[in-house]
């Protein structure tokens, strides 16, 4: 079974990482979305508990699909979910650099490959940490958040 991962804190889930999810999805039988856990440095974010319960609802419809718990190194959750593949969404050339390291990482020590996938330009300036700075200033920022399929 071809499985990829898609791991990241998810604060919240955008329409980029929907997305990245909906293109990465034909490539794979199966792909499983990683949540990072609770981060005590950073009492004010959702529970993980909370950040997972709204992406499964979003893909609720599709088996295909599992969210779960992540913690520790992609390369190692890629390995517990039997992924061949893990997915990475970039949206600028730092964004390339970084993912391009991490992929070598994954690939010489993990033996894991992994999939860049670009952000289609009009999402590009969509990202979790813009969406929470809009909320901050009571901004409704629903357009960012995926509604259901």
């Amino acid at each position: 079974m071809r499985t990829g991962i898609f791991v990241g804190s998810f604060n919240p889930f955008t329409i980029g990482h929907d997305s990245i999810v909906r293109r990465a999805l034909p490539l794979f039988d199966r792909l499983v979305i990683g949540v990072v856990g609770d981060n005590v440095h950073k009492p004010d974010m959702p529970k993980a508990e909370e950040r997972m319960q709204a992406i499964k609802e979003l893909y609720a419809d599709d088996p295909r699909i599992e969210v779960k718990p992540y913690h520790g190194l992609a390369m190692d959750f890629a390995k517990a979910e039997n992924a061949q593949f893990i997915v990475k969404g970039v949206r600028t050339a730092s964004d390339f650099e970084y993912e391009q390291w991490q992929a070598d990482f994954n690939r010489r020590l993990g033996g894991i490959e992994t999939i860049l996938l670009y952000t289609e330009p009009e999402l590009a300036s969509v990202s979790s940490s813009a969406v929470r700075e809009l909320q901050h200033f009571g901004v409704d920022v629903s357009a960012y958040i995926p509604k259901k399929h």
